[in-house]
């Protein structure tokens, strides 16, 4: 038989800890089967309690003591510092050493991914990971990239991005050539900064594991204009909470419509189940998960404020990825990416 996929979970993260990432881990138990186990970092006495109450987390988990935890509000350099030994490097550090395939996280942003960029390293030459969102569209789910790790990037990392987010695609959405389009502020040639026309040159003239779609506006990610959307992420982090304060403003108009009169009520009464996934599906960050691309290894960032059932999907999706060959294929792509550019700066000499 073969062995189990092993998990580890940095269990005392985000905004409610154990008392989320436990039944979090009892539900994706149940989703994912009994070739999963877990490791479950964090105080013993907190996790003990838990398990308790989490009969199928508690089949299949062991728990890692340490009193140590990152803030949710620490300074990444500090966590580097001082992170050592706490409940989020520990996890990772499973990873790396190899009795993990993937990590979980809801704690801190910054820290986690200063602290996986320390223990796991990047792949190639890569700088800094990037983040990916799983993002809601008319025509399913687009894969947007950089959404807050690198704020100031050159073409060729945004062409780096755009290999890793297919890579990514591929992996959870079976698409074996996704498209992919270059976040812009209109689809025309000259239009952009120099960074977003270079990499737009590169996309175009290079020999890719994907298709080129070309510039696409902010208007076009909700529209599922390509699979795979490209963007720095000082762009991409604004266009993400701006798209997640649009659905909260949504929801509370909806609220406010439906319950203003006993008409609206009765309405609400009937199709409160549509509604409710209508709510879900409006929410680029309610579709719970985005790992760290570029690592040596698996990083899987929860929302801090997920509850059960969001966790248990970053948990779903840190399944997937550790059972494929996902991290050696984005370095794989990101070497044969480089050597085409380095062909095509020559060509063009």
């Amino acid at each position: 038989m073969a062995d189990p996929l092993v998990i580890s979970i940095d269990a005392m993260g985000g905004d409610h800890g154990p008392s989320v990432t436990v039944p979090g881990v009892d539900l994706a138990a149940g989703l994912l089967g009994g070739d999963v186990r877990f490791l479950l970092h964090g105080d013993q006495m907190a996790l003990t309690r838990a398990l308790a109450r989490a009969p199928a987390a508690a089949k299949v988990s062991e728990v890692r003591h340490t009193a140590e935890i990152v803030a949710m509000d620490a300074k990444p350099a500090h966590a580097m510092r001082r992170g050592k030994g706490s409940s989020m490097w520990n996890s990772i550090e499973s990873v790396r050493s190899g009795e993990a395939m993937a990590a979980v996280s809801a704690g801190n942003t910054g820290a986690l991914m200063a602290i996986s960029r320390l223990i796991l390293r990047m792949a190639g030459d890569l700088d800094r990971p990037a983040l990916v969102a799983n993002w809601p569209t008319l025509r399913g789910i687009t894969s947007v990239l950089d959404v807050g790790a690198n704020v100031v990037c050159d073409a060729e990392r945004l062409v780096e991005f755009a290999v890793m987010g297919a890579a990514y695609h591929r992996a959870v959405r079976h698409l074996q050539r996704p498209t992919v389009g270059l976040l812009n502020i209109g689809t025309e040639h000259d239009k952009g900064h120099e960074e977003v026309k270079g990499a737009d040159r590169l996309l175009r003239e290079g020999d890719f594991a994907f298709d080129y779609h070309g510039f696409v506006e902010g208007d076009d990610i909700a529209k599922g204009a390509a699979d795979v959307i490209v963007t720095d992420g000082f762009t991409g982090n604004v266009a993400l909470k701006t798209a997640e304060g649009l659905a909260r403003f949504f929801r509370a108009e909806m609220r406010a419509a439906f319950t203003s009169s006993m008409a609206g009520r009765a309405g609400a009464l009937v199709a409160r189940g549509a509604l409710r996934d209508m709510a879900k599906r409006l929410d680029p960050g309610g579709i719970n998960g985005g790992p760290f691309l570029g690592l040596n290894g698996v990083v899987v960032k929860s929302h801090g404020a997920a509850d059960a059932g969001g966790y248990a999907n970053a948990i779903r999706l840190a399944a997937e990825l550790g059972r494929g060959d996902f991290s050696a294929e984005i370095g794989r792509d990101l070497v044969a990416a480089r050597s085409g550019e380095r062909d095509l700066g020559r060509a063009t000499a």
